[in-house]
């Protein structure tokens, strides 16, 4: 792409952010443009649109080497064979590399690093998807006794120190009196320039690089749990369908909460890719394509049921969100029952709602008191 088409597109890009919120807005209910809050429904569902701008400026230049839809035949075969339980082994136990004590702000955290490498099917090891990676935990701990944690899987673009605070851990940390652990998907945060880059275009490597952060926060809830009076695994955005796995792979978790949840990753890509138009039609064509859908049946938060008890498994949707929209939502909650909580604001705004950090806070509490009480 040529450097004034690029600023051309660049300036389409921006001058729709108004009309799109709008119009998000007016296709949603519950929109009063001319109350306080239909005001502030207005600033998150434009945030959303502004985050959704940037993600497809940053992609606006496609990969030439785009895998063609029968590059894609062999491993969905052998995915949609294994289902889910057969594509996820069980992973190594975690060793400790290194731990180094941080700050960010007025919180203490330790990094920690461990070498791991999950067992991948067949097909994905002969494109190359294999091979041992650097996994990074950021750790909230208390010095004194058993604890209960809170394993967070964050979302995209997000995995910095800062999200220690912007995610309100800190409090659960600090008020609530859980330890943290908040895992870094590979592509973010510190591991954002290592291998392997997570996620991109390929649908391989989209499908690869989750049950990769699935191996991984598996290998951390193993190593924790020794040293728990309860585990609660939590996924925001691209975080929730790792959450929704790990709640069904391992069958020893006390809580499960998702929070504005994605579905398929790889179809998520594909619809917003739309919004530049026909340049982007091959690469929507293979992303939603029946050969991917059989890829990504095996990390479909939809065809697992968490371990928690239903009463122990919690749902924060958005219901003016632009980015994973309601049906996921919806659909958890249909398959899951437990507890669904609708924010009236956006996918980026909930991570400021207080009603959103109370109703987590009840949660977290419930399940710490459950295990107190077993």
């Amino acid at each position: 792409m040529s450097t004034a088409t690029r600023a051309r597109e660049m300036a389409r890009e921006m001058a729709l952010v108004v009309p799109r919120t709008v119009s998000g807005l007016n296709e949603s209910t519950g929109w009063v443009p001319t109350s306080p809050r239909g005001v502030r429904q207005f600033g998150e569902v434009f945030l959303d649109e502004l985050v959704l701008s940037g993600f497809s400026l940053l992609g606006a230049n496609l990969p030439s080497d785009i895998r063609p839809l029968d590059g894609c035949t062999a491993a969905a075969e052998e995915l949609s064979a294994l289902g889910i339980d057969g594509a996820h082994a069980d992973p190594e136990p975690l060793l400790i590399r290194t731990i180094k004590r941080r700050r960010v702000g007025s919180l203490a955290y330790e990094r920690m690093t461990f070498r791991h490498e999950p067992e991948l099917p067949n097909t994905l090891l002969a494109e190359g998807f294999g091979g041992p990676a650097t996994a990074v935990v950021h750790l909230c701990r208390h010095t004194d006794g058993p604890r209960p944690w809170l394993v967070w899987v964050h979302g995209a673009g997000q995995g910095r120190a800062e999200d220690l605070l912007l995610s309100r851990i800190d409090r659960v940390h600090r008020k609530l009196g859980f330890n943290v652990a908040m895992t870094i998907q590979p592509g973010h945060g510190s591991r954002r320039r290592e291998w392997p880059q997570y996620p991109d275009m390929d649908p391989l490597g989209n499908v690869a690089g989750m049950i990769r952060v699935v191996s991984e926060v598996r290998a951390v809830v193993r190593w924790l749990r020794r040293q728990a009076t309860a585990v609660v695994i939590a996924g925001i955005s691209m975080g929730s369908p790792v959450a929704a796995l790990v709640s069904h792979l391992e069958d020893d978790l006390d809580g499960v909460a998702v929070y504005t949840p994605i579905l398929g990753l790889n179809s998520m890509i594909a619809r917003h890719l739309g919004r530049w138009g026909p340049s982007r039609t091959e690469i929507r064509k293979l992303l939603g394509s029946p050969e991917v859908s059989a890829l990504t049946s095996v990390i479909d938060p939809l065809a697992v049921v968490p371990t928690p008890p239903r009463h122990r498994r919690l749902i924060v949707g958005a219901w003016h969100d632009r980015m994973a929209m309601r049906e996921p939502a919806l659909a958890l909650q249909e398959r899951w029952g437990g507890e669904l909580y609708w924010y009236d604001g956006s996918h980026v705004g909930h991570v400021f709602s207080r009603r959103v950090q109370r109703v987590s806070e009840r949660f977290l509490r419930g399940v710490a008191q459950d295990a107190g009480r077993a």
